[in-house]
């Protein structure tokens, strides 16, 4: 029987922090589980091997045995026996001769549920609790995907909603300033989970698109806004409209195509910085006048001259 390589299963070092392990599992256990690839022998076998590495990577005991003796796993059980059997000769007679490798039961010749022959020879076969005997085997719940549209007015704030996903209602917060194309976890409202293995997580993915008048870049927003030519040139006040509400500005004389205003926290909340704000940049476009009256053309004319 040959030697499996846990890390390699779960694609990390020996050397790997148990937050890795478990990441790598989550990762490895989604990409394979039975839910999300139906019908398919391989994806269940390699699901099982996912389980198996992490049923000892995740153990610090069964970790510290599969990294003692490694490729050398078959002598493991025998080795400790005979370090015992020395240290009680020891104990007895002072001394000791070295012991025979043979003979010994290394375990594992009944098959151990889920589990494979290696696990069994190794780990005396299932895992912790179950007796030895054929184990259940624990699928985590599948994840799930849902989608929300907000429009920029929906997000100037954090606010509670109810969403419904699969028939069951979901209360959660949405903190102000959410990015379109964003995704916030939440833990545990995923599918259900099998024989006691946590349910899975469900993540959702907001949709938030620029509206008729405003474009988000960030934090900030950008407008265009209308300038009529008397007042581009002469100055004046206008009224602009942002998310909040309307505000006055003075426009100065002789104002150009294109220029641009800012308007300092008009923009979005800067998400998850309370009391942080994006601006709001307004472009002028100046409106040439259109069907000029005789008396109207002359003066322009006379602008021209001058």
């Amino acid at each position: 029987m040959a030697f499996i390589d846990y890390y390699k299963i779960l694609g990390v070092n020996k050397g790997a922090s148990e937050k890795e392990i478990k990441s790598a599992y989550r990762k490895m256990a989604r990409k394979h589980h039975p839910d999300l690839n139906p019908n398919n022998a391989e994806a269940e076998k390699q699901f099982k091997q996912v389980n198996e590495a992490n049923e000892v990577l995740s153990d610090p005991e069964k970790r510290k045995k599969y990294d003692k003796y490694g490729e050398n796993w078959q002598h493991g059980e025998a080795y400790e026996q005979q370090q015992r059997q020395q240290q009680s000769q020891q104990r007895s007679y002072g001394g000791g001769g070295q012991q025979d490798f043979g003979g010994f039961d290394f375990g594992g010749s009944s098959n151990g549920g889920d589990f494979s022959d290696f696990f069994n020879s190794m780990f005396g076969g299932g895992p912790a609790g179950s007796g030895g005997g054929r184990a259940q085997q624990r699928y985590r719940g599948q994840d799930m995907n849902a989608s929300l549209q907000l429009n920029l007015r929906d997000i100037l704030e954090s606010k509670k909603q109810t969403i419904t996903v699969n028939g069951k209602n979901i209360r959660l917060t949405i903190p102000a300033g959410i990015e379109n194309g964003q995704t916030i976890k939440i833990a545990g409202h995923g599918g259900p989970g099998s024989n006691g293995a946590p349910a899975g997580d469900l993540y959702i993915k907001f949709a938030i698109p620029d509206d008729a008048e405003f474009k988000r870049v960030g934090s900030d927003l950008y407008k265009n806004i209308n300038l009529d030519l008397y007042t581009a040139v002469l100055g004046g006040e206008i009224t602009a409209d942002t998310l909040t509400g309307k505000v006055k500005l003075k426009v100065a004389p002789g104002t150009q195509i294109g220029t641009k205003v800012k308007l300092k926290g008009k923009g979005i909340p800067v998400y998850k910085k309370e009391g942080q704000f994006g601006d709001l940049y307004l472009t002028y476009n100046v409106q040439l006048p259109t069907s000029l009256t005789e008396k109207q053309k002359e003066l322009f004319e006379e602008l021209a001259k001058s």
